[in-house]
């Protein structure tokens, strides 16, 4: 199943993004792609509000990994940009948050598709400058459901 949004503004992407925080269980699996500046961590920041997560999200570019546990599930936001082998993942023992009982959001999961779970949602975010600076065309997949 596809769905299809459209946002003309941060706030618009973020509150998005807080519904589907919302509706997460644990367990759940999205992953989250997009050009670099395309709203990748607005998104992640409404997801985390929408988990009742009110500590400051950041992108985990250069760690890979950030967990937070304050929400009424766990959050494992994931950022494999920078993952040139997939046994990087192992070390981190990706599969415990995967498989765990949070929420994992994978930024950049395309790059490992051998590691992701059949079943996740997966979720990409797009620019089209013709509809205007602010304007992010997103589209939510849902694999293995």
């Amino acid at each position: 199943m596809q769905k299809i949004y459209q946002t003309f503004s941060w706030e618009e992407t973020a509150e998005l993004g807080r519904a589907l925080g919302k509706e997460a269980k644990p367990g759940d699996v999205y992953t989250l792609t997009g050009d670099l500046g395309v709203g990748k961590t607005v998104f992640a920041r409404g997801i985390a509000e929408g988990l009742g997560i009110k500590e400051p999200i950041v992108s985990p570019t250069f760690t890979i990994l950030q967990i937070y546990e304050s929400g009424r599930i766990p959050f494992y936001h994931f950022d494999v940009y920078r993952i040139s082998d997939p046994e990087e993942m192992d070390e981190i023992g990706y599969e415990d948050y995967f498989y765990g009982e949070g929420l994992a959001m994978i930024e950049w999961g395309n790059l490992i598709p051998e590691l992701l779970p059949k079943k996740r949602k997966e979720i990409s975010i797009e620019k089209d400058l013709e509809q205007g600076f602010d304007y992010r065309r997103i589209t939510l997949t849902e694999v293995g459901i």
